[in-house]
């Protein structure tokens, strides 16, 4: 995808046959056509409540695979009218029962210079992502209406939207994560018992197709490049993550470290008496959710702000290993969760008992001095560089599919942590061109690689060789850090998988020697 914008980049919201459905018992939904783009999770939900809805509804994916003939079936069963499995139904706007439609729902995974997608804009019609519709149904009488707490960014939105869910449900409130991660958000519309809050995180492609939503509070964690293939540019890429905070009506969540988070806030239309506050590791001004003396304290939600502040949480309570950018997002988390009125008690509470998964700044093995850790889900540079910056001596396991990004930036801010550099992927061409240039005297190895860096499909294989690479340049204090700065998708299904080899390697390794392993995987 060119710099240039795409006939999508401001998709249309409305025309008159969708402007006013705002709950789920309007009578516009039933007769109303609609195009579901993909039939991933998203796609099968926003198919599955249309056809409930009474919406007569079309499925487009391009792939015809036996997964996605079940799903068809299933759909056709609950009064979907059709589904269209093949490269060639993606080229163009199918009808709907003989007729034009009326609304395109669209996957996250559909570019907006997808043909099908362009066909829908030229023919003047509203693209919405499940997220919108979501919006447009969450009200139905005898169910109540949760509000809505929504979060993106770069890198940090799992961790802080999980921290945020704890957080909700440490104060006595029916929550859920859902969204990017975890539950579609239109199953949680739909649980017959109903929510008190829903807790978002958002990618970029889900906000670039949102128009009406309305947070209670709302936050960019961070922005960097990332996804610029799917957006055309940066600032496309930006103005899709600033989406977030339109029509937010308490607190938009801004970071102080980050100049561009706060522009965006700038720029939003909200609500009459929305605040903007920020969140930082250092000691918060004003209006501030911050960091003293290893407590994280707010300056934000209290009355006497300017003389006071309230201790949320200790660093402590975020478990073993809590680097610079974990500490960030969980007082991220703690604003958006201040802002609707949770207690001290119950973020620090939340923040002790969330799930910290794996995959993210997982310690995975301590022995002789030198901690593995597992960052498997650093998949761009920035989340590559929050992972460095928390250790002083590594040995980095890197690389994988680079997404278009670049490496120069990182590799020059970390180059005086490296002791040594080992290289995972297909195509380590760019990461190896930004090392020979910013850390020349820092050694890389390539195992299972040739010259050029073209290496094995066999992730699992890879990953074992460079555990053992890295053991054999790793001396005591080091840390041998998984961050591979690059998506998994060249040798592994995902970067679960991939940090799943690392951990097998791990354990693998640590067998063969017979050393004791002092600390346990998930420590």
């Amino acid at each position: 995808m060119s710099g240039a914008p795409t006939p999508v980049t401001r998709p249309i919201a409305d025309t008159d046959r969708t402007r006013d459905l705002s709950s789920w018992d309007d009578a516009g939904w039933r007769g109303l056509r609609v195009v579901v783009t993909g039939l991933g999770v998203s796609g099968f939900a926003a198919a599955d409540t249309l056809a409930e809805l009474g919406a007569v509804v079309v499925v487009v994916d391009g792939a015809d695979t036996p997964e996605n003939r079940a799903k068809a079936e299933t759909l056709r069963i609950v009064g979907v009218a059709d589904v269209l499995l093949s490269e060639e139904a993606t080229r163009s706007l199918p009808a709907v029962a003989g007729e034009p439609a009326d609304l395109v729902v669209t996957s996250p995974g559909w570019r907006p210079d997808q043909p099908l997608l362009m066909a829908a804009h030229a023919a003047g019609l509203p693209i919405w992502s499940d997220v919108e519709l979501a919006w447009r149904v969450r009200e139905r009488a005898g169910r109540p209406t949760a509000e809505w707490v929504c979060l993106t960014g770069t890198n940090g939105k799992t961790t802080t939207v999980t921290m945020v869910e704890a957080i909700l449900r440490a104060d006595g409130r029916r929550a859920l994560a859902c969204g990017n991660v975890g539950t579609p958000v239109l199953d949680a519309v739909r649980d017959p018992e109903g929510y008190d809050t829903l807790a978002l995180e958002l990618s970029s492609f889900q906000l670039h197709w949102t128009h009406r939503i309305e947070p209670a509070s709302s936050a960019v964690l961070n922005l960097a490049e990332d996804h610029v293939d799917w957006h055309g540019s940066m600032e496309e890429y930006a103005a899709a993550k600033g989406k977030v905070y339109e029509n937010t009506a308490v607190a938009c969540v801004y970071n102080q470290a980050d100049a561009l988070t706060r522009t965006l806030v700038e720029r939003a239309d909200v609500q009459e008496g929305c605040r903007a506050v920020g969140f930082t590791t250092d000691s918060p001004a004003v209006s501030d959710v911050g960091v003293v003396d290893g407590i994280l304290v707010d300056r934000a939600f209290l009355e006497n702000r300017r003389h006071e502040a309230v201790a949320l949480a200790e660093r402590a309570d975020l478990g073993p290993v809590a680097p610079r950018h974990t500490v960030a997002n969980a007082a991220a988390a703690a604003a958006l969760t201040r802002a609707v009125g949770v207690s001290p008690e119950a973020v620090a509470e939340g923040l002790r008992s969330y799930d910290r998964g794996e995959h993210r700044i997982q310690l995975v093995a301590t022995s002789r001095d030198v901690m593995w850790v597992n960052d498997s889900k650093a998949t761009n540079p920035h989340a590559a560089g929050a992972s460095l910056a928390a250790f002083s001596s590594i040995v980095w396991l890197a690389g994988g599919l680079p997404k278009g990004v670049t490496y120069e930036e990182l590799v020059a801010a970390h180059a005086h942590r490296l002791r040594a550099v080992v290289l995972l992927g297909t195509d380590s061409s760019a990461l190896r061109r930004a090392l020979a240039e910013h850390a020349p005297d820092v050694p890389v190895h390539a195992p299972l690689a040739d010259a050029e860096g073209a290496g094995s499909p066999d992730g699992p294989a890879v990953m074992a060789e460079a555990v053992r690479t890295a053991d054999r340049l790793a001396r005591p204090g080091d840390t041998v850090l998984m961050a591979p700065a690059a998506a998994s998708m060249d040798q592994f299904r995902s970067y679960a998988q991939r940090g799943e080899a690392f951990i097998d390697a791990v354990a693998a390794l640590m067998a063969e020697h017979g050393w004791d392993v002092d600390d346990a995987p998930g420590a």
